[in-house]
């Protein structure tokens, strides 16, 4: 019988996978305390990175469907972490923009996320971290403006 040679440890779809689910299960765990949830976080990340983009900018920044976008953008005005305007020229266009609440959970939030990620590479060197995000980013063909 053929069997395949790629080990679980070799495969990068597995490894990555693994971590993303972990590194979201952490996330998770902590956004909790601010009765959030992790499919929020994105979306939160993004505004703080650049507010006043429109639901489809946000859409495509997020990697996340625009009914889907909808739908978190709803759960959002509903706490009151974000707010949507209309743009004068282009009636279906709404612009998200954060609340001071929205604006004022940045900083622990930040934080909560750097204690995630620190959790994840303690056992990494400060080159091997550099070199990991640097090789993260060069496989996701992202511009080294962005990493």
């Amino acid at each position: 019988m053929w069997r395949c040679c790629l080990k679980q440890s070799e495969s990068l779809g597995y490894l990555v996978s693994h971590l993303n689910v972990d590194l979201q299960n952490a996330l998770d765990q902590k956004l909790k305390r601010y009765q959030l949830d992790i499919k929020l976080w994105p979306v939160l990340f993004a505004l703080w990175q650049e507010e006043g983009i429109t639901q489809t900018e946000l859409s495509k920044r997020c990697d996340v469907a625009n009914y889907t976008m909808t739908r978190i953008l709803d759960q959002l005005q509903t706490q009151g972490l974000v707010t949507r305007h209309q743009e004068a020229d282009n009636r279906r266009a709404f612009q998200i923009l954060l609340t001071d609440s929205g604006k004022a959970l940045e900083q622990d939030l930040i934080v909560e996320a750097e204690r995630v990620n620190e959790h994840f590479l303690e056992n990494l060197s400060m080159d091997e971290r550099l070199a990991f995000v640097s090789l993260l980013n060069k496989i996701n063909r992202f511009p080294p403006d962005q990493a």
